[in-house]
């Protein structure tokens, strides 16, 4: 299992971020290997991570060079004052099973 986290600090939004948006959320969703995300915000509001779930590589792979997302990166200014990406393999994931995870005993 791999994770890409998008850690960014937003900026404006226009009707083309939304647009955009709505499309690469469709595109992960149809890509298959796809499993799901969560998003998290920093203690001040500035910063955001929303970290994407993928079964293989390959498939988080498929999905960065979805045509949509492409055209994204390349206007990233536009919308965001900074952005960093983490992709990681997941080897292990556990807890006390008190918090539903994307991410159930990964080993």
């Amino acid at each position: 299992m791999y994770s890409a986290a998008f850690i960014f600090r937003p900026g404006q939004y226009d009707d083309e971020f939304h647009r955009l948006n709505d499309l690469i959320d469709q595109a992960a969703l149809d890509t298959p290997g796809y499993l799901g995300a969560e998003t998290w915000r920093s203690d001040d509001g500035s910063t955001l991570n929303a970290t994407y779930y993928w079964e293989t590589l390959e498939a988080l792979k498929a999905f960065s060079r979805n045509k949509h997302h492409l055209e994204a990166k390349k206007q990233y200014s536009r919308w965001y004052d900074g952005y960093h990406i983490v992709i990681s393999e997941v080897l292990r994931s556990y807890g006390d099973a008190s918090i539903k995870h994307l991410t159930p005993d990964a080993r």
